[in-house]
């Protein structure tokens, strides 16, 4: 997405337009066309509020123009990334006018801390900021981009609290330096209004697979319920330790390289537990299980008396490739169980898929047999929206910003615990009309 140069000084107490800041390279991030809110079902959208003493000026200068205009920062976990989001009043329409992030990636076999990620995210917030920006409104400057913004939308949970922190002080900070009211955003709604609004699904079943949360989801008397969920560990947080565990590099991702495994010809399947219980799954057990074939059967690898080949009966018969392949199809078929079932139960025939992990070709390949056979259509997105992004925290925290929801500064604490279903959905109606 962008470069820039790590051995650069970031200076925040300075105003934004003087910050030394790691030097960018400004790309197009925002690929995507605007995105009509029509089919979504959402209740009619009011004029611009004037909900705050901060939101005024900004609010008026919008709305002069018929557009609403909000940035957004996300920063939960390794990624911290800052979008900007338009909604144009006439046309009816969302669209991304910019969406930079960058990535911690710490070395292969390590995972990522939150002290050091939080740095990570202090280090490059104010260059994503001006990124944005300047992609966003190429022909202003910085204070005259700011003048058309409507409001700051961030994350305000679930996440790790070094790198949630570090992202809700910049948006206050920007907050109080620009006079634009705050919108705090829960993380899973985001990943869950950037998936309609792009794809256009009115009111799916929602399977939600992240590194750090594992939930089937559908929409009811404006809270997103959760059907379904894991019990212990999500299963992003299940594939990346398995990467690590065989040695698997975190870049560009650790769930991305066992995709790519996985692919492989030839790669065969060998049997692992299948733990789906009621409504819920269950992945610790999993991984345990395939950790210690990992250790005793891997071609190459050592088991516990520290034998090539894992020295065991069997050793050295397995490939990574088909560890991979195996754990993607248990995993996978797993939640593809637990979603039709939801769609049964809530007589529904679209399924769409969010967060990291749900940009995996395979889990689409699986979710899309099961949908078709249904009668139904699967909605799923890239790398761009189905990863954490600025932008999907601009998306949640506009329609909550268009229906009044604005967030005081005594109120803009993030928490790590933040559930999908604590929060109202005050853009949708309280039923959807297909099950009124």
């Amino acid at each position: 997405m962008m470069a820039t140069d790590t051995n650069s000084e970031n200076i925040p107490s300075s105003p934004l337009s003087n910050i030394v800041t790691p030097t960018i390279n400004i790309v197009s991030t925002a690929k995507d066309g605007p995105c009509s809110v029509d089919a979504l079902g959402n209740l009619p959208i009011p004029p611009p509020p004037v909900s705050s003493s901060l939101s005024s000026s900004s609010l008026s200068s919008s709305s002069s123009s018929q557009r609403t205009i909000v940035i957004g920062i996300e920063g939960s976990a390794n990624k911290v990334g800052v979008g900007v989001l338009v909604y144009d009043h006439r046309n009816r329409t969302y669209e991304t006018l910019a969406n930079p992030r960058k990535t911690f990636v710490p070395k292969t076999g390590e995972g990522f801390l939150p002290r050091e990620t939080a740095w990570h995210h202090q280090f490059h917030v104010v260059a994503l900021v001006k990124a944005a920006l300047s992609e966003a409104f190429p022909l202003h400057t910085i204070d005259e981009a700011t003048s058309m913004l409507s409001g700051i939308c961030f994350t305000k949970g679930p996440g790790m609290g070094g790198p949630l922190r570090s992202c809700a002080i910049a948006a206050r900070t920007l907050s109080l330096l620009w006079n634009i009211p705050l919108v705090g955003v829960n993380h899973c709604v985001g990943h869950i209004e950037m998936g309609r609004v792009s794809t256009g699904c009115s009111d799916p079943v929602v399977l939600y697979v992240s590194g750090g949360n594992t939930q089937v989801i559908a929409y009811s008397d404006r809270t997103y319920r959760i059907f379904g969920e894991t019990i212990d560990i999500a299963i992003g947080n299940c594939l990346d330790r398995f990467a690590r565990a065989i040695g698997l590099s975190n870049d560009p991702s650790p769930g991305y390289n066992i995709e790519l495994e996985a692919r492989k010809p030839g790669a065969r399947f060998i049997e692992l537990p299948y733990v789906v219980k009621g409504m819920d799954v269950s992945f610790s057990g999993v991984l345990t299980y395939i950790e210690n074939e990992a250790r005793h059967r891997l071609v190459g690898g050592k088991g516990d008396d520290g034998k090539e080949g894992g020295g065991g009966e069997g050793g050295g018969t397995l490939t990574k490739a088909d560890l991979c392949f195996s754990l993607q199809e248990t995993l996978f078929a797993m939640l593809v169980e637990i979603t039709e079932r939801t769609m049964a139960h809530c007589g529904q025939n679209q399924v769409l898929i969010v967060g990291g992990v749900g940009c995996n070709k395979r889990l689409q390949e699986m979710m899309a047999d099961m949908v078709r056979e249904r009668g139904g259509t699967l909605c799923a997105m890239d790398h761009r929206y189905c990863v954490d992004n600025g932008a999907m925290i601009a998306q949640a925290g506009i329609l909550a910003l268009q229906h009044g929801v604005t967030t005081t500064m005594e109120d803009s604490w993030c928490t790590q615990r933040f559930r999908t279903d604590q929060v109202k959905a005050v853009w949708r109606p309280a039923n959807t009309p297909s099950r009124q």
